[in-house]
């Protein structure tokens, strides 16, 4: 039996894939056309999927998705500042993507976790991987253009904001994650 807590944890991570998805598929549509368009596209493609695949793991538990009015991305904005050109674009990516996969990785993690959860977990994991290594790849690409020590500066400001906005979450959100734990017998 999956705690309401957990139900929502899975929902707000549903949540989050699609508006990653509709994020990147806006700039993979605006983008000339090049191995960062095709890359783009197969992230959004994949965020999409995996938006899907939360989907089904709910379904699976027979749960219906809630309604989760605000995406742990939607406040990176406020924290970091809108990007103004692609290779901020990425690196805040970059940045995201390394957090989800944390997040992912510590669910995972749960003693007892439910086996149906645990797979969907381990399946998107493995793009989120992916995400990591192509965007690392450009940004190392972009040296040449940007600078190495701009990007470097620009992940660690990226990096920066992603601390706030997660300190503020699990501020925020500390109850369910204890809940959560105490469902499967273990504690924090």
């Amino acid at each position: 039996m999956i705690c309401s807590d957990e139900h929502w944890l899975l929902s707000f991570y549903r949540v989050s894939e699609i508006s990653g998805s509709l994020f990147f598929g806006r700039l993979a549509r605006g983008m000339k056309p090049g191995r960062i368009q095709v890359d783009m596209t197969k992230h959004f493609a994949d965020e999409a999927q995996h938006a899907w695949l939360w989907t089904e793991c709910l379904g699976k538990l027979s749960l219906e998705p809630l309604k989760v009015e605000e995406a742990y991305q939607d406040q990176y904005i406020t924290e970091a500042g809108m990007p103004v050109n692609v290779m901020e674009v990425l690196a805040i990516t970059q940045v995201f993507e390394q957090r989800v996969l944390r997040q992912y990785n510590m669910h995972k993690q749960i003693p007892n976790l439910n086996p149906v959860i645990r797979e969907y977990l381990e399946r998107i994991m493995k793009d989120e991987e992916w995400h990591i290594k192509w965007i690392r790849g450009e940004l190392k690409e972009m040296e040449t253009e940007y600078g190495r020590d701009n990007i470097m500066a620009t992940l660690k400001r990226f990096h920066d904001a992603d601390e706030r906005v997660y300190d503020k979450a699990m501020k925020e959100n500390a109850h369910r994650l204890q809940n959560i734990l105490a469902s499967y017998g273990a504690t924090k």
